[in-house]
């Protein structure tokens, strides 16, 4: 079973979290400061971290930086009432996977702990189809039906992004951090550019917007497999 550790101190939103990932068939263990955290998240047991930056004792970015510096590679998603740019800016340099501000929606959270779970290394595949549009992997060749689209490496990774995660609402600062890797203000609007610059070549009605949260793909279903 997935095992989420969930660092932070105030009682409320850490038993909302557990009830809520428990519900959703991820087994949780919770710790209230950031020595217990460090110690928990080096045992190795745990699938990935919610992590609260300010903890008691060693305050989140000192967690995150003692995982990081010891190569643990845990993922690890911030929960926290620090909502500056320089606080998510240094969040997400010091080895953090996501950021996410609170006051929050718990299915914005698991949607993102869902989304870095899936990430944790497989297999790796060489197609990736929705319906009639593929992208091979290796060569980087996009297809719509019997048409080659031409797609500019952001494109392409954004598309890749969409495939891997259908009927998935992926926020813009996902999005941002996947494609761009946060070298661009997270309050640029690049994604919602890139966005338009696919539907002109993919169709309109493949990424749907969802307001106020970000795009999903919707449609046919994904299949993800070998070439050929």
């Amino acid at each position: 079973m997935t095992h989420i550790l969930i660092a932070e101190d105030e009682q409320g939103i850490s038993a909302l979290i557990e009830k809520g990932l428990r519900g959703n068939g991820l087994d949780t263990t919770t710790v209230t400061d950031g020595d217990s955290a460090l110690r928990h998240a080096a045992t190795g047991e745990y699938d990935l971290m919610v992590l609260d930056l300010g903890l008691p004792g060693k305050d989140g970015f000192t967690v995150l930086r003692r995982l990081r510096e010891a190569r643990n590679a845990i993922p690890v998603v911030i929960l926290t009432a620090r909502t500056s740019v320089a606080d998510t800016v240094a969040g997400l340099q010091g080895g953090a996977d996501d950021y996410m501000s609170k006051p929050f929606r718990f299915e914005e959270l698991l949607a993102r702990i869902r989304l870095r779970l899936n990430a944790v290394p497989r297999p790796p595949v060489t197609v990736v189809r929705h319906g009639e549009f593929s992208l091979d992997l290796r060569t980087r060749r996009a297809v719509v039906g019997d048409r080659a689209v031409d797609l500019t490496t952001r494109e392409f990774l954004l598309a890749e992004m969409f495939l891997r995660h259908p009927g998935q609402v992926l926020s813009r600062k996902q999005l941002l951090s996947h494609v761009w890797g946060y070298d661009f203000d997270p309050g640029s609007n690049v994604v919602d550019v890139y966005v338009r610059y696919l539907r002109r070549k993919l169709g309109s009605d493949r990424i749907q917007t969802v307001r106020g949260q970000g795009y999903r793909l919707v449609g046919e279903n994904v299949v993800v497999g070998s070439h050929g």
